[in-house]
């Protein structure tokens, strides 16, 4: 099987820590591949263009982060990630939720860095700037009431994947005039979230998908 990846997503590395939590490295080739180009090799693959993809042995396209990872999860018929249909699934599924609320919000508000500064929408950066920091708020919040502790899970892996060490947007098309785009200073004041990623980031998934600093 082929896994096309951008090795800077979080959707991506997602996937990627759960192939290596699943000892799976020997099924799945991680493939890198160019996106958001008019000829993006990944088009002809998958017609969504998006990442991560994945093309099974008999040539079937699975695409989104959560659909991939249940579907390698189970490919071994031992799922380690399914959520029990207890008194625990609700509470688990929401923080995914919520987890997955702020990873798309931060993905949108990077995606403007990558516009030149002439089409970039500044209502669009502060609305997301704004939901991001209040999410990783109530997350913080989340972690000091033991939440994300436990047996590991999707939401814990999604959370470590969303809040690497620093945060930046890569290749972003930068005005020399204006400096870099600012950074998500996801640790300032948020101690529990900020020791919690810094603990679990210690697992061989996060550390080896971890995207390399700029």
């Amino acid at each position: 099987m082929k896994l096309y990846v951008t090795l800077t997503s979080p959707y991506s590395r997602l996937v990627r820590a759960v192939i290596i939590e699943k000892g799976l490295q020997d099924r799945v080739a991680v493939t890198p591949i160019q996106t958001r180009t008019p000829d993006s090799p990944l088009y002809a693959i998958n017609p969504s263009g998006r990442v991560p993809t994945l093309s099974t042995d008999d040539g079937v396209i699975f695409e989104d982060s959560s659909l991939i990872c249940t579907y390698l999860d189970h490919l071994d018929g031992a799922p380690i990630f399914d959520i029990p249909d207890d008194g625990r699934r609700w509470a688990a599924l929401r923080l995914e939720a919520k987890v997955r609320s702020m990873l798309d919000g931060i993905s949108v508000w990077g995606r403007e860095f990558y516009r030149p500064v002439n089409e970039r929408s500044p209502t669009v950066i502060d609305h997301e700037a704004a939901r991001a920091h209040r999410l990783a708020d109530s997350l913080d919040k989340d972690v000091a009431a033991g939440l994300f502790d436990g047996p590991l899970s999707i939401a814990q892996l999604l959370l470590a994947c969303a809040l690497p060490p620093y945060w930046h947007w890569p290749n972003a098309k930068l005005d020399v005039s204006e400096g870099h785009p600012p950074e998500f200073q996801w640790r300032s004041g948020r101690k529990s979230l900020s020791l919690w990623v810094d603990r679990f980031s210690e697992r061989p998934s996060i550390q080896e998908t971890t995207p390399a600093a700029h």
